[in-house]
């Protein structure tokens, strides 16, 4: 039986790369096929620019925020004990789709250059009226790849933010990725406590950015919350007790918008001013001493400014695992706009840039203080290979492994591509 488990696991895989090779294959044509005047992309960014200043770097300092201790034992004490990770992965809400069976719409979303090496789909019965975003993996949480015994994704979704009737959620689902053929998650609702833990509300943001840090999940906030980041404790995962579509405390228990489980958070980080950047897309880098978390600025869609990048080191302290300290270490601006992606690893920042229309493919640049490179679609001029909807970037270091979302697919590419399709190899020692 364990041989013929092998071998089916090994006929899969091949098909699995066959049909990632066809559609590979077919979005390069595609991308090959686009007018020179669609072909036109953002003039060649140059360098980063380095900022220095005080008045440039002062906004961006963070200032900590706790949720009092006594507000989330409150919290526990009426929902009951926490449960652990594995005790999430363990009662899954579904299982994620192989590539060979997604439908075409789903996987036009999928790179043409450099193509994904894993890719799966999510149900649309489970996903409509949710917009995916961001990604981060047990690789972000522990240099081993691993959170316990498990090999775990996290993936971010959000419902309504924004809209006028205030009913923004977010929401994540813990994948247990240990099985390649086998993805099966588990929702989580994003929640923050209120009335001093006899109550939470839903956290009305869009997760554009999300990072797993030792026991700590941090994730952006939306412009409409006076938070940039909020904490969430991997070790603080209550059980939803009622099933409906509120959100709290509700006759008869709690409820979490259908989620069976919910995060509530533990902290919250707010910039230095009024009107600082906020940061959007995040993401770790394991290549600096401590490792730090990088972001991108949020910045309006119709906005043809430069773009500020920075970075904040994670604490060393035993006391504050996955806590941050509050000043930035390294600001630098980039002339590229529509960035949504950003991923740094030793000198070189990675940028997923959109470009405008919802049909049109976007472009991947790694932009460094010495100049910029895009990706290129084969022999062809034009560098609009990458997914047009990508919002996140996260490196699993001890895979080698990128994971990125766009649309209902989720999808994994070696760095070592992304590299090579630049025209350099920089990701080898």
């Amino acid at each position: 039986m364990k041989h013929r488990g092998r071998h089916r696991r090994r006929r899969q895989g091949r098909a699995l790369r066959a049909a990632l090779a066809g559609t590979a294959l077919a979005l390069t044509a595609a991308a090959t096929m686009i007018s020179a005047s669609q072909a036109t992309d953002a003039d060649d960014p140059g360098a980063l620019k380095p900022l220095t200043a005080s008045a440039e770097t002062a906004p961006l300092r963070l200032t900590e925020h706790p949720v009092p201790r006594e507000t989330l034992d409150r919290l526990s004490d009426g929902m009951g004990r926490p449960v652990g990770v594995g005790s999430v992965l363990a009662d899954p809400d579904g299982s994620l789709g192989d590539a060979e069976d997604c439908t075409d719409d789903d996987r036009r979303a999928l790179p043409a250059e450099p193509a994904a090496t894993r890719a799966y789909c999510w149900p649309g019965a489970d996903t409509d009226g949710w917009r995916s975003g961001a990604v981060t993996t047990s690789g972000d949480a522990d240099d081993d790849g691993r959170w316990g015994e498990h090999r775990v994704i996290l993936s971010g979704w959000s419902r309504g933010t924004g809209t006028p009737a205030g009913d923004g959620l977010a929401r994540v689902a813990f994948v247990d990725a240990g099985d390649p053929d086998d993805l099966r998650y588990t929702w989580a609702l994003l929640t923050v406590p209120v009335n001093g833990g006899r109550d939470y509300r839903g956290l009305g943001s869009a997760v554009s950015g999300m990072v797993w840090y030792q026991d700590k999940l941090l994730v952006t906030a939306g412009p409409a919350d006076d938070s940039a980041l909020y904490v969430y404790d991997l070790g603080r995962v209550q059980r939803a007790t009622v099933d409906g579509p509120s959100v709290g405390r509700v006759p008869g228990g709690w409820s979490a918008a259908g989620a069976r489980y919910v995060l509530p958070a533990v902290a919250s980080y707010r910039t230095g001013a009024t009107g600082a950047p906020r940061p959007d897309g995040i993401s770790l880098d394991r290549s600096t001493a401590p490792d730090s978390l990088v972001t991108r600025e949020a910045v309006p869609a119709d906005e043809d400014g430069p773009t500020r990048l920075w970075r904040y080191a994670f604490s060393t302290g035993p006391e504050r695992a996955g806590l941050l300290d509050p000043d930035p270490v390294e600001v630098h601006e980039t002339e590229l706009t529509g960035v949504r992606g950003v991923l740094s690893y030793r000198s070189g920042w990675y940028l997923g840039r959109t470009t405008g229309a919802p049909d049109e493919r976007g472009t991947l640049w790694r932009q460094d203080t010495e100049g910029a490179r895009p990706t290129r679609c084969g022999a062809d001029g034009t560098h609009r290979c990458w997914s047009g909807p990508a919002a996140s970037l996260s490196y699993w270091e001890e895979t080698g492994d990128v994971w990125s979302q766009s649309g209902r697919m989720l999808f994994a590419l070696p760095l070592a591509s992304m590299d090579r399709s630049l025209g350099q190899d920089l990701s080898a020692p």
